[in-house]
């Protein structure tokens, strides 16, 4: 099975021309509300995708705690150890979605702020029992370090998004940046090119492997003194919100169900252009059968 201790917003989504710059207000369409935060996304995807999923997180005692609750258990993720948090409102994310399909996020952590070392520690079995525990940077590093220590597999850690300070578990088995991501942890300049990726990827200590998403570039991983770049699958992107949690949560079933590192990966990337042709977060995550039918067009099987 795959444990996922995170994050669950409301997330509340508008179109604009384009993202302003500091200073400059711009006018965008209706708000629409979808489930998000990245340990929901990250769980419902691999939910969809065939994994048997438990989640560890907080929302609090609100509507949309209680709506963030059943988005995820009617996707057949395991809510015993999502927590009710009295006096303090469930997470929100405030999204921007230019023409083009890119987005800039505000998250408000509300309840995601209150997961504590507890938390963790009273779902100590689900954690020791899972084959993956995907981690992420919605919640505290205290939940994080403990989560990871209780782990009994492989821990995915996904450094998203980058918070100043944020220390990774040393536990962690395989890191999952984005190119900001790695800048952060490597304290470099934002890499561009695969060879300018490779080289701030090769600074990071700490995991076996390390995968970094690069949009529509693809993937890259290294493994030992091994990398590979992944191209991307071409696709016209709708939203691309939630396609770096489609990644992870495709990445914990693939590894689960026992494939190898560069197998997962290109599985996972497959699930994640699926989701950036469709608008919203969980809305947009791909199903199984959608990703072998996917993978079979693009000639690369299953």
């Amino acid at each position: 099975m795959i444990s996922v201790v995170g994050s669950l917003n409301l997330d509340l989504v508008a179109g604009v021309p384009h993202h302003p710059v500091p200073g400059e207000t711009v006018l965008g369409g209706d708000i629409a509300e979808h489930p998000g935060g990245k340990g929901a996304n990250q769980a419902v995807a691999a939910a969809r995708l065939g994994g048997r999923v438990g989640f560890v997180g907080r929302v609090g005692d609100d509507e949309a705690g209680r709506a963030m609750t059943e988005a995820v258990r009617v996707q057949g993720v395991d809510t015993r150890h999502l927590a009710v948090t009295p006096g303090v409102p469930t997470g929100r994310a405030m999204i921007a979605v230019s023409p083009e399909g890119e987005n800039t996020i505000i998250v408000s952590p509300g309840a995601n702020s209150r997961l504590s070392e507890a938390d963790c520690e009273s779902a100590a079995d689900q954690l020791r029992n899972a084959g993956v525990t995907v981690l992420q940077q919605e919640v505290p590093d205290e939940a994080n370090h403990a989560a990871a220590r209780l782990a009994g597999g492989t821990v995915l850690y996904n450094p998203a998004p980058a918070v100043a300070g944020a220390v990774p578990p040393p536990q962690v088995d395989i890191l999952v940046p984005n190119r900001t991501e790695l800048a952060a942890l490597a304290g470099c300049e934002v890499p561009r090119t695969v060879e300018e990726v490779t080289a701030a990827a090769r600074r990071l200590r700490g995991a076996a492997a390390v995968v970094v998403t690069l949009g529509g570039d693809g993937a890259l991983v290294l493994e030992g003194s091994a990398h590979r770049h992944v191209p991307a699958f071409p696709v016209r992107p709708v939203d691309t919100t939630a396609a770096g949690d489609c990644f992870c949560g495709a990445l914990a079933v693939a590894l689960d169900e026992g494939r190898t590192l560069e197998q997962a990966v290109l599985w996972a990337a497959a699930a994640a252009a699926l989701s950036t042709t469709r608008a919203g977060a969980q809305s947009s995550l791909a199903r199984r059968g959608e990703v072998a039918q996917f993978l079979e067009q693009h000639g690369a099987g299953r």
